[in-house]
């Protein structure tokens, strides 16, 4: 099948690759020459674990990429959509790329003969695929859906850095449609994964069920951190061995080879600094917004926003409790990035910490194995001091807070003995062990 995507971010790049690397002829489309100019060399615009690898496998056989958006609409079978959709300053989705490009596709289909599939891939309010997108593309085209071209709908459930994984072993798949050669077309698409439990549905359901199961996640991080926080105000209880014996229940367990492990789903019933990124804040909001407008209130979602928003303070009260004093205490903030294994500065937890750290007057120090770069670009603070290595971040420091759960922040206790000081260490996200330092605090603890 040929194949263009709009949009050449995390999804739409991601995506495209994979959908490439399965057989499929798919060009990326995406109006910053700069990016297109680097994925034609093979190489990632950001950094994703594996994806260079996949990149490197398909560019100039499978994939390809461009700005020329009506070429590349024109000589393919289906279009995917994967651009942005960002939160309005009252939380409401801003659906103007969308609306965009479903003009740019309809201007090309106005003169193309061939019947030709468009599906949104971006996360939308539901009905958005069909009152809006659709409604577009017939103006724009005039031509009807279902008649001349198909429309579907097929949201991504990738998590930055294990998106290529998420890919390759997809838990579902779900593709929305009213007709059958739209449904048939993604069928096609996803022919590599014969294996995987596909759902067909509505268009607007589909869109409803990218916004519940990121909802879910949102809402089981700040469950968790509630707890927390109740655990802290008793005293006495440590939140992680609550969330241990959680854990071991068997609605957070799968089995295997007679024995059980947990499950994935539980590492959001964890304490932390609460979650961030490109989709589970902008996500929420826009329930809250589609709820307002729909004359539902979504109390639930808009107490999950609330709690997430407290948690820069609940981290700084922790390390008031350490130090009592703030003001001219040197502070080493780990971990930049709103999660590992990306350099994805978006609604990141450490932009808040360390504006809370400099409205009480530390001096900060700050190190990112990835995001040194975004992080300067985005952080307004003044004065922050970028480490270019862990071990120059946490030397001559008062107190080390790590906020991103980088694997590499395993070593900070071997590095302290090495190079003989033990600041407090205030444990943002439950990774060490209490013993593992010798000043040790912990959320939730």
């Amino acid at each position: 099948m040929k194949v263009s995507v709009v949009g050449a971010g995390y999804v739409g790049l991601v995506s495209g690759a994979c959908f490439a690397d399965d057989g499929h002829t798919v060009v990326c489309i995406d109006s910053n020459k700069e990016r297109v100019d680097q994925i034609k060399s093979g190489k990632a615009p950001f950094f994703e674990p594996g994806l260079d690898a996949v990149l490197d496998r398909v560019v100039g056989k499978k994939l390809f990429a461009t700005s020329d958006f009506d070429a590349a609409v024109r000589d393919s079978d289906l279009t995917l959509i994967a651009v942005g959709t960002p939160s309005f300053p009252d939380g409401s989705v801003d659906l103007s790329a969308i609306k965009v490009v479903s003009e740019l596709i309809g201007k090309v289909l106005r003169d193309k003969d061939e019947f030709h599939v468009v599906v949104v891939k971006s996360t939308v309010p539901a009905g958005t695929t069909d009152n809006v997108v659709g409604d577009i593309l017939e103006k724009q085209s005039g031509k009807q859906r279902g008649q001349h071209f198909g429309l579907g709908m097929n949201p991504e459930f990738l998590t930055e850095g294990t998106a290529v994984n998420d890919f390759r072993s997809p838990d579902r798949i779900v593709i929305g449609g009213t007709e059958e050669r739209a449904l048939a077309a993604q069928r096609e698409l996803y022919r590599a994964y014969q294996d995987t439990p596909l759902l067909e549905v509505n268009n607007a359901t589909a869109e409803m069920i990218k916004y519940m199961s990121n909802a879910l996640l949102a809402t089981m991080i700040s469950f968790a951190n509630e707890f927390a926080d109740l655990c802290t105000a008793i005293g006495g209880v440590d939140s992680a061995d609550v969330q241990r014996g959680v854990h071991l229940s068997r609605y957070l367990t799968a089995p295997r080879d007679a024995q059980s492990r947990t499950a994935g789903i539980a590492s959001f019933v964890e304490a932390g600094c609460g979650f961030g990124g490109s989709c589970l804040p902008k996500d929420v909001k826009g329930l809250v917004s589609l709820g307002a407008q729909s004359g539902v209130p979504m109390r639930m979602m808009q107490s999950v926003l609330e709690i997430n928003e407290d948690r820069a303070d609940r981290l700084i009260d922790v390390l008031k409790k350490g130090l009592a004093q703030l003001r001219g205490k040197r502070i080493a903030v780990l971990g930049l990035s709103f999660r590992p294994d990306t350099n994805d500065m978006r609604e990141s937890p450490a932009i808040a910490v360390i504006d809370r750290l400099a409205r009480a007057g530390c001096s900060i120090k700050a190190f990112d194995p990835r995001s040194i770069d975004e992080a300067k670009a985005v952080i307004s603070t003044p004065d922050v001091d970028y480490s270019d290595s862990l071990v120059a971040c946490v030397s001559d420091v008062d107190a080390v807070v790590i906020v991103t759960r980088w694997t590499e922040f395993l070593e900070l206790p071997k590095i302290l003995t090495a190079i003989g000081q033990s600041p407090l260490v205030v444990d943002g996200r439950r990774m060490l062990r209490k013993d593992a330092v010798v000043n040790y605090l912990g959320i939730g603890a």
